[in-house]
Parts: structure tokens; C-alpha cells; sequence
């Protein structure tokens, strides 16, 4: 298949599948005419690469796991080198996910000190012997007039 049908079946464009065989991800094989030529198994190793972006891998760690295709591996999480990587990105992500606990922590104890100040707050305007609240017509301002 040429590029623009590759393109086409792997969701993605031409640009990116150029790029891609510049980063060597992908091979570059030419046909006697001299147009891209690509088969099934480029087309597993784009959705490879791309499922592996979507989970937020960068481009170079895909890598390990097109290899591991390339080295006719049936998935390409079967060798080592994509084992690590795999490891590394938990890694990452569980110190992501504390960070953020950390920040969600700090949100909440704000949330409930604010909430404790307003209630203070609430609670002395209505103690008895507190300031009665004041209405502008309630309140005589002088000598009543007719």
C-alpha cells in the first residue's frame, strides 16, 4: 500500500508517517516506481506507536516496542527493553498521581478552613447580644413627617 492509504487506515497523516520513517520508527522501503511501499506489518507498528502515545508515551519510548515488533515478537511489549520502558512510565505516574494527591490534600484543608471561618463567622451574627441586623426602613432617621 502506498502512504496516503497507510495514512488513511492508521488514523494519522502522511506528514506523520514521513517523520516517523525519519526517526527511523518506521521502514522505508520504495518500490521499483520509487513510492513509499508499506504492508500490514507497518501498519501494526503504527498502532502500536500511536496506542502508546495516546497512554502518553513519548515518541522515542515507543521504540523498545516497535522493535520488539520488528524483531517478530507477536506484541511488541514482549521484550525487555518495552518491559522497562513500561516500568519506567508507572514510575512516572505514580509520582504524578502522589503530587497531585499532595496538591488535592492541600486544596482540601483550605476548603475546610474556609468553611470553618464562615461558620464562625455565621455563628456571631446570630449570638444573642450580638449586633441586631439594621434595615434602612425599620430605622427612624429624625422627626417623623406626614
Amino acid at each position: 500500500m502506498r502512504i496516503g492509504e497507510l495514512a488513511a487506515r492508521a488514523g494519522t497523516t502522511t506528514r506523520t508517517l514521513r517523520y516517523y520513517e525519519s526517526r527511523g520508527l518506521l521502514p522505508a522501503r520504495r518500490s521499483v516506481n520509487g513510492y513509499r511501499a508499506y504492508d500490514e506489518e507497518d501498519l501494526r507498528l503504527l498502532r502500536q506507536i500511536r496506542t502508546l502515545q495516546d497512554f502518553g508515551f513519548e515518541l522515542e519510548e515507543t521504540r523498545p516496542f516497535v522493535e520488539c515488533l520488528q524483531a517478530g515478537h507477536p506484541a511488541g511489549d514482549a521484550c525487555p527493553a518495552s518491559l522497562e520502558v513500561y516500568r519506567s512510565k508507572l514510575a512516572e505516574l505514580d509520582d504524578c498521581l502522589a503530587r497531585l494527591q499532595a496538591v488535592r490534600d492541600q486544596v482540601a484543608a483550605q476548603l475546610a478552613r474556609a468553611e470553618e471561618e464562615r461558620a464562625e463567622l455565621e455563628r456571631e451574627a446570630v449570638r444573642p447580644g450580638g449586633p441586631e441586623p439594621q434595615c434602612e426602613l425599620s430605622t427612624p432617621r429624625g422627626p417623623h413627617r406626614n
